[in-house]
């Protein structure tokens, strides 16, 4: 498996020792290197997303799609992207104009915070802290205070209520996302994101193997909440167009919606990438023990293997957004704190038996 630390450490070297700058620069020139490849990442899997949603979207519904801009429609979300740059912005009424500008920033800054600690291949995760877990969950929890800001500074009693139902929808469900992180984190018995894939790696010892029944109870749990965390069908009450218009982001127009647009898509894929991260190994390759086979899977790149499993959640999500009917509000949160919220902490105190008496694989 190619270890992406050697390409990052020639880098400094070059800039250190052949360059020969100083430690500000380097530093300074790196941090804006990773700084634009995050953006461009970003930028371009919002563009597949939105893309693959409208051809999935289609296939269930018997029909064809985007079709006419470009071969098989693929210039369609460029032109669409096209389209939302050149529209005006522009402020409402007695809308309290900070908030109103503020909220799509925090909106994007948390989706960003949260895509940058994605592990892409081994010696490419861009932010690893040993309190990495921790982390993901604070810096994803300031998009519920952009939702908030965004109906609230509007001035529109529409999108008021869907910002408040996006955000107790959203801090609900937080709950037993925290909860199934945390039953990760008891059996591999560290908070890193790279320590969590490196415990993945080997024969059998993807998460859902290897930590069994308690694992496989929490990847289910956690795709539920996720998708009730990034506001998708059956989940998203919050911008139900019979009762809300189009919610809490109503009153915004060009890259004002923009932001939540883009937005709404990266994070499915951020959920999608995190519950490949921490149940089914990341970037680490399938290996079941057999020398053979083990070297042809450890001659993929590791970036390959987390596109890959991080696609095929996204397309399992997907899935469930086109076939299950809206939800409630109430049945909504009846889900999470009568069934999803229990379930979590009965299953962590399992996920704590296993690793107590050591039960798992």
């Amino acid at each position: 498996m190619f270890d992406f630390s050697i390409v990052t450490t020639w880098f400094d070297g070059l800039l250190r020792q052949t360059l020969g700058l100083g430690d500000f620069w380097s530093i300074f020139i790196e941090c804006v290197l990773v700084g634009v490849l995050i953006l461009l990442a970003y930028a371009t899997l919002a563009i597949i997303l939105i893309f693959m949603e409208r051809k999935v979207c289609a296939y269930f519904q018997c029909r064809l799609g985007p079709m006419r801009v470009g071969p098989w429609g693929l210039l369609q979300v460029l032109a669409d992207v096209l389209k939302m740059l050149i529209k005006e912005i522009f402020f409402i009424d007695k809308a309290d104009k900070m908030l109103y500008l503020i909220a799509p920033v925090l909106v994007i800054v948390a989706s960003v915070g949260t895509f940058s600690f994605l592990p892409w291949n081994k010696g490419a995760v861009i932010l690893d802290f040993n309190v990495g877990v921790f982390l993901i969950t604070a810096i994803s929890s300031i998009g519920v205070v952009g939702i908030f800001l965004a109906g609230w500074g509007s001035n529109n009693k529409y999108s008021v209520i869907s910002a408040m139902r996006g955000a107790v929808q959203m801090i609900s469900y937080e709950m037993s996302l925290c909860l199934c992180l945390i039953t990760v984190v008891a059996l591999t018995g560290t908070m890193q994101v790279s320590g969590i894939v490196d415990a993945q790696t080997g024969p059998w010892n993807w998460m859902i193997f290897k930590g069994h029944i308690p694992a496989i109870i929490a990847f289910i749990v956690f795709l539920i909440a996720g998708n009730a965390e990034a506001n998708r069908g059956p989940f998203d009450l919050a911008e139900a167009e019979s009762e809300l218009t189009a919610g809490y982001h109503t009153e915004y127009s060009g890259m004002g919606f923009g932001f939540y647009y883009l937005a709404e898509y990266l994070n499915l894929f951020v959920i999608s990438g995190i519950a490949t991260t921490v149940f089914l190994g990341g970037w680490a390759p399938i290996n079941i023990g057999v020398a053979g086979f083990d070297n042809v899977m450890n001659y993929i790149p590791g970036i390959v293997w987390f596109l890959g499993k991080a696609f095929g959640v996204v397309w399992l999500l997907m899935w469930v957004r086109w076939t299950f009917p809206r939800l409630r509000i109430d049945q909504i949160l009846a889900l999470e704190w009568k069934y999803l919220m229990p379930l979590s902490l009965l299953n962590l105190v399992l996920m704590t038996i296993v690793v107590a008496f050591g039960l798992h694989w």
